[in-house]
């Protein structure tokens, strides 16, 4: 548990699981209105069994402080890579979830020389590829909207004005969310596992799009929704046998 200087921030991170033979490490993002724990801490453990697992908190979450600077997918894709640079990480593989997954994409797009594999879960390249009804939910958004969990995570380790500077940028971000050209998904050359749940913000039709996009890509379709196949917090069931069965997907596309 460190903090790197990249790109005029302190970010912070995390480095889980040893080095392994055969295996470059993996690289977490987590989602909007989050932070490493509230995405990945079920998954974290399962994955650093047999790889390198890094994660860190994207500019204005969690540990990590926002500055004065355009909050974009293109400025988190470039912390990620100074972050390895920083750690002298050549090469990576790189999973995100929903938000996390565009600056995966991103990364791969602009820095291709540091991404060996994608993992792109819950993302979507155009606004026509969530489900119906979502960007109405951006007209009168409001702080306490946001599910609860989430907010009394942040607050464990912020104060207020963090957790609703959090809550802005973020909300900018999606709101002004524009297209993206299909060349931006055709010029990515990493092999790419695009993953969805049945029942997700994100609608089974425009991942099968995705996928199809991305030269070297495969489709998985999971069962749950919006991040509960991966255990994130405000969905999370305890017990629940799904994300340890998602995570055996996800490491046999990184192996093979």
């Amino acid at each position: 548990m460190s903090y790197a200087p990249v790109n005029g921030l302190q970010l912070y991170y995390e480095v889980h699981g040893e080095p392994r033979p055969g295996r470059v490490p993996l690289v977490l993002i987590h989602g909007g209105g989050s932070s490493i724990h509230v995405t990945w801490d079920v998954v974290i453990p399962l994955l650093a069994r047999n790889r390198m697992v890094m994660a860190f908190d994207e500019q204005g979450h969690g540990r990590t402080r926002a500055i004065d600077r355009p909050f974009t997918f293109e400025n988190s894709a470039a912390d990620a890579a100074a972050l390895l640079d920083y750690l002298r990480v050549e090469r990576a593989d790189v999973m995100g979830f929903s938000n996390g997954g565009s600056i995966a994409l991103r990364l791969g797009l602009r820095h291709p020389d540091k991404v060996r594999k994608l993992v792109v879960i819950s993302t979507q390249y155009r606004r026509d590829g969530m489900v119906a009804g979502f960007w109405d939910g951006f007209q009168d958004a409001r702080l306490e909207m946001m599910p609860k969990s989430l907010r009394d995570f942040d607050l464990q380790m912020n104060d207020p004005q963090h957790l609703q500077q959090m809550f802005d940028q973020d909300l900018k971000r999606m709101a002004g969310f524009q297209d993206w050209p299909d060349e931006d998904l055709t010029r990515i050359a990493a092999p790419t596992l695009v993953m969805v749940g049945d029942r997700d913000v994100v609608t089974i039709e425009h991942a099968v799009r995705m996928s199809k996009l991305i030269s070297a890509a495969q489709l998985l379709v999971v069962p749950g929704s919006h991040g509960e196949f991966l255990g994130q917090l405000e969905v999370r069931r305890p017990g629940s046998p799904i994300p340890a069965a998602v995570m055996n997907l996800v490491e046999a596309f990184l192996d093979e």
